[in-house]
């Protein structure tokens, strides 16, 4: 078992990665439907939570089934955060997550996720707010540093593991690497070697295969993994790892049917959550993932991603269902 305070996880647990406009509840919902034993909301602007900003308070819904659940926050002031951790926890989550590691300009720029990889102290005074500020386990999220002359990410983990973090996940590349290039994992494999470290560490980057998830838990002996985009319309990844893990033996790939189906369950949710306009309009992005590698795919998701009604949208997944059916079976 792994723990992250009085949070137990089966061994080498799964985590669903916070992923802005991705990581709302009809998508985590059919990742925990396929396996993903730990997941998080998207991350949650300290800012807009303070400003009660109606996207920001809207990231704090969670749901029973969803549990275990952290909430993510970010921000770049310390006592703004304190607050923030304050609201977050009265929404009942089990955890509450601080995202250090987000590359993007918007955020980075404005001295919040990754831009307090150039400030540890600061880290450490914000990390302190947040601890202080709720009785729930508090954990962190984090890249090796802000470029390649300043991987401080060992120094982290000690000095955040001694204010009293409960675990601390490592996406394995800087932050002026953004999404670039192969995720290095040995430093990783180092944090988690050291004698001083006794909270789980997990790893992310670039797991997309249940063969890699195994090679890295065998290599770098992390807790558990933290899976991204490998996941977006391709929940199945987090049952397939399992299983391979377990048993070596790879699971059937899901049919035609199978991701219809998913895919339908996601529409369902995101227009019983946000309502048909809204809940149609934000499944477009998911179209292409969840059929990807049909052949001749193209003209369905033009017709997906530009149908204005629900019964027009479930029509043609019926037409698809039914349509590569008779094409992989032939």
């Amino acid at each position: 078992m792994v723990n992250i305070g009085n949070i137990q996880l089966p061994d080498f647990p799964l985590l669903l990665a916070p992923m802005e406009d991705v990581s709302d509840p009809p998508f985590r919902a059919v990742c925990k439907a396929n396996g993903a034993d730990l997941m998080y909301t998207e991350f949650i602007s300290s800012e807009g939570l303070i400003r009660d900003a109606a996207k920001s308070v809207q990231k704090l819904d969670i749901f029973e089934y969803e549990r275990p659940i952290g909430i993510q926050l970010f921000g770049s002031d310390v006592e703004t955060m304190g607050e923030c951790a304050r609201i977050a926890t009265r929404a009942q989550p089990d955890l509450i997550d601080i995202n250090y590691g987000c590359p993007v300009k918007n955020v980075a720029c404005r001295g919040a996720g990754a831009a307090l990889l150039q400030d540890i102290p600061k880290m450490v005074r914000m990390t302190q707010a947040v601890i202080d500020a709720t009785h729930l386990p508090v954990t962190v999220k984090t890249r090796l540093g802000w470029d390649e002359s300043t991987k401080n990410v060992g120094d982290v983990a000690e000095r955040l593991q001694d204010i009293g973090i409960k675990a601390l996940t490592i996406h394995g590349r800087t932050r002026v690497q953004m999404y670039k290039g192969d995720a290095d994992w040995t430093l990783i494999g180092r944090i988690k070697d050291n004698p001083r470290i006794q909270i789980p560490i997990f790893g992310n980057g670039d797991i997309d295969s249940p063969e890699k998830a195994l090679e890295y838990k065998n290599r770098y002996g992390v807790d558990g993994v933290m899976i991204g985009r490998a996941s977006i319309g391709y929940p199945w990844i987090f049952n397939e790892i399992k299983h391979f893990v377990q048993t070596g033996q790879h699971l059937p790939p899901p049919t035609v049917a199978d991701r219809v189906a998913v895919c339908r369950q996601h529409l369902d949710f995101s227009i019983r959550w946000k309502g048909e306009i809204l809940g149609l309009f934000e499944m477009r992005r998911h179209y292409a993932n969840y059929f990807k590698g049909l052949p001749d795919f193209k003209p369905y998701r033009m017709r997906l991603v530009t149908t204005d009604s629900y019964s027009g949208v479930s029509a043609i997944l019926d037409e698809v269902a039914e349509t590569y059916d008779a094409v992989l079976s032939a």
